[in-house]
């Protein structure tokens, strides 16, 4: 410190150096801002370092010296930077993704929609049986319009199965499973309605059990049975399908579908286009004269035939919203393409 302030000095005002040399009398100034008291010396001082042998250490002094340049690679300076300025993404301007909007919105609740203040409480839910018509199904629209990373992924499982089944042998494997998942909601069916279940299980010769026992948590929380099976059209759209189960769930009224896996989807995202598929019947029976209640919620119940607990995936107003949208979008798309 006291160096640094003692050029700052100099550096100001030059200052006057008085020399006596051996060849004059007179003193001369002489301006200078050298600082070091080697222009007394009269005898050259030895340098230590020149009696090494640099030609022995020759490798190690390139090593040493060429270390910091020598040790970077592309992953240890993006682990410096990452390091100083953060992940790149958090630097970047935020991408907005393209939201689209329906041409032809409709709204999921239907606001001309009257509501007897005194529901028919029937005992027997209401099931109304699919009449053969020109409008497409929920499930064949969604079927027409899949995504082609989601058309990819359902191709490559089929041709890994194919691999290891054979041609035949996957046939058989979509037909079991076809049938499982009919014979379970046979069985929820008769359990809502409380009637036997065994028969026709038996005469199937196929188990359901592990399924019945993955979701026997989630019928606890269901009550108010509205509907069963029973097929819905929304008149205004012009599409039609049929809803597994429309009732209360924890004290809220929701489409319920009923599903079933070999590997566990614990998030709503796993179930891939199904909220699509509740959201499209929610609208469809806020449309249709036949019935007298209006939807807003949903839910989508996974049962595993390992007999875990299966997942329930509750959608509130907001997300069915969400997914209504995404659903007019898939409408729109079908009825371009046809």
């Amino acid at each position: 410190l006291g160096r640094m302030k003692f050029l700052q000095q100099l550096s100001r005002k030059p200052v006057k150096l008085l020399f006596q040399t051996p060849f004059q009398e007179k003193q001369f100034p002489y301006l200078s801002l050298a600082t070091s008291a080697c222009l007394y010396s009269k005898k050259k001082k030895e340098n230590g370092y020149e009696q090494v042998d640099q030609e022995k250490y020759k490798n190690l002094i390139s090593s040493v010296t060429s270390y910091k340049t020598s040790a970077q690679t592309p992953e240890t300076i993006f682990e410096e930077d990452n390091l100083l300025y953060g992940p790149p993404d958090k630097h970047r301007p935020p991408v907005k993704a393209e939201t689209k909007t329906p041409k032809n919105w409709v709204p999921l609740i239907n606001p001309n929609k009257r509501i007897p203040l005194l529901n028919s409480d029937s005992n027997l839910p209401m099931k109304i049986s699919l009449q053969k018509s020109k409008m497409p199904s929920v499930t064949r629209v969604l079927q027409q319009t899949v995504p082609p990373q989601q058309a990819f992924y359902l191709e490559r499982w089929k041709e890994k199965m194919i691999l290891e089944l054979g041609e035949d042998g996957f046939a058989e494997y979509t037909k079991t499973l076809f049938l499982q998942g009919e014979l379970f909601h046979a069985a929820l069916e008769s359990i809502f309605l409380s009637e036997e279940t065994t028969t026709k299980e038996q005469r199937e010769g196929v188990s359901i059990s592990s399924y019945l026992s993955s979701v026997q948590h989630v019928l606890k929380d269901i009550s108010e049975v509205k509907a069963l099976e029973s097929a819905v059209q929304h008149e205004t759209l012009q599409y039609l399908g049929v809803v597994d189960c429309v009732a209360k769930y924890r004290g809220r009224l929701c489409v319920i579908d009923w599903k079933t896996s070999e590997k566990p989807k614990p998030f709503l995202k796993n179930t891939f286009d199904n909220p699509l598929q509740v959201a499209a019947y929610i609208g469809a029976i806020n449309h249709d004269a036949n019935y007298d209640f209006q939807v807003s919620c949903g839910l989508i119940v996974v049962a595993y035939k390992n007999g875990s607990p299966a997942h329930p995936h509750f959608m509130g107003p907001d997300l069915c919203l969400q997914y209504w949208n995404k659903w007019l979008l898939r409408l729109e798309e079908y009825m371009d393409r046809n």
